[in-house]
C-alpha cells in the first residue's frame, strides 16, 4: 500500500499492529482555520495515541475519509499512522493550516 493524502492529513501504510490508547472519536484533525475536520465519515474503524502520533486502524474493506474541502478518499483495510504536514518558514518548522 502506498501513503494517502488529504490536504495535510498523510496516512501512512503500517505493517505492525496498532497500539495505544483507543479514542472515542474518529476524528483525524482539525482545521486551524476553518475548523472542519478531517475525519471517518463511513466504515469501521479505531483511531488510537501513542506518544502523540495517531493510528487508524480500518476494520472493514474500506472507510471513507472526508474533509468539507477536499475529496473524499477511501481508505483501504489495514494499518495507518496519521501524519500532519509541516513546512519550514525562517521562523522553523510548523503544521500547515487547514
Amino acid at each position: 500500500m502506498q501513503p494517502l493524502r488529504q490536504g495535510d492529513v498523510i496516512l501512512i501504510p503500517q505493517a505492525q499492529a496498532v497500539s495505544g490508547a483507543k479514542l472515542e472519536h474518529l476524528t483525524l484533525a482539525e482545521g486551524e482555520v476553518t475548523g472542519h475536520r478531517h475525519r471517518i465519515s463511513q466504515g469501521e474503524a479505531e483511531l488510537y495515541e501513542r506518544e502523540g502520533t495517531l493510528y487508524l486502524k480500518v476494520l472493514s474493506p474500506t472507510a471513507l475519509l472526508t474533509h468539507e474541502e477536499h475529496h473524499p478518499i477511501a481508505i483501504p483495510q489495514g494499518n495507518w499512522q496519521v501524519r500532519i504536514q509541516r513546512e519550514y518558514e525562517p521562523q522553523g518548522w510548523r503544521y500547515v493550516a487547514d
